[in-house]
């Protein structure tokens, strides 16, 4: 029989942990990792405000995935929606900062694709078939239009004396590509001798229909009034440079805090109501004439409101999400 062996005193015998405790510990984390959302964000790798958004998604949650719409792939035949391994319509929501890098006709062939994912019950913000509205010019503006929003005097048309006809009532006039953004491909256009030839640059440089607007008198800048869920949430001003005709920071505009009067929070609350997003930012103008809207944003800025308010949009936005998805 073997001699029982001391226990020596400077290691005590460790009490056994009640039964079924580390069993119960190890089933509440179980219990919190699947009470965890996955939120995909769609977005463009490497671009400033998706990768933003996707790592507030992930620091909030626990996942983080980002959606390179190029990268997307549509299976008609299960109906879903794949990226990099995932299914976007098993996911909680999908938030869309990015369609794109740029603005182009393309982005709506990606839009029809998440218009699928959303057809299947995912939430989405915004909704794609929302944004499709807006990514053209001329269906945002005609909405504005319809709805009663002031804009500045505009054309559209792909007759080259009808161009030239809106230029010599303008006086000066700003061509606008149908898709764009940050004032790119944009063309200023002065009455004279000169102007036939600069709308037929324009219209052959990727441009049949011409969108054609008056060059408005304003006080050097322009604003962004940006709203959350339909709230208000707080206005920027881009404050042009001497050396470009438009504000935007592209051509050296600065971002600077404003304080709107009311009538241009209630002008902006109206114009983006119309559309229904989740997060945007409306562009307006003050003009001798009063307050008007250039455009409703598809995507709405976070740089703006950062630079200008010190308002963390991205961490509001995914709140606001979680919040509306029941997290």
């Amino acid at each position: 029989m073997l001699p029982a062996r001391d226990v020596p005193a400077s290691r005590p015998p460790v009490a056994e942990r009640p039964a079924g405790r580390g069993r119960a510990r190890d089933l509440q984390l179980l219990r919190k990792v699947d009470r965890m959302k996955r939120i995909a964000v769609v977005g463009v790798p490497g671009g400033w405000s998706s990768e933003l958004l996707a790592d507030t998604v992930g620091e909030k949650t626990g996942f983080r995935l980002l959606v390179d719409p190029a990268d997307m792939l549509l299976d008609l035949g299960s109906g879903r929606v794949l990226s990099q391994g995932h299914d976007l319509g098993e996911m909680d929501a999908v938030m869309i900062k990015k369609v794109g890098p740029a603005y182009s006709a393309d982005l709506m062939d990606r839009l029809e694709m998440l218009r699928l994912v959303a057809r299947s019950g995912v939430p989405m913000f915004s909704d794609p078939e929302r944004i499709m509205r807006m990514i053209d010019r001329l269906s945002c503006t005609v909405a504005l239009r319809l709805g009663g929003i002031p804009m500045p005097e505009t054309v559209v048309t792909e007759s080259v004396d009808l161009a030239c006809q809106a230029v010599a009532r303008f006086g000066r006039a700003v061509f606008k590509p149908l898709y764009t953004s940050k004032a790119r491909g944009m063309v200023v256009v002065e009455n004279g001798e000169l102007a036939r030839d600069e709308i037929m640059s324009f219209q052959d440089n990727g441009n049949p229909v011409m969108y054609i607007q008056r060059m408005v008198e304003h006080m050097g800048k322009d604003l962004g009034v940006a709203f959350l869920g339909g709230r208000y949430l707080a206005t920027y001003a881009r404050a042009g440079s001497e050396k470009s005709w438009n504000t935007t920071t592209r051509s050296g505009g600065m971002y600077q805090p404003y304080d709107p009067p009311r009538e241009i929070i209630d002008l902006a609350e109206r114009a983006q109501g119309l559309f229904g997003l989740d997060f945007t930012c409306v562009d307006v103008v003050e003009t001798p004439d009063g307050p008007k809207v250039f455009e409703v944003s598809a995507f709405g800025g976070f740089r703006g409101l950062l630079a200008a308010n010190n308002i963390r949009v991205n961490e509001l936005f995914v709140d606001h999400v979680l919040a509306r998805i029941g997290a």
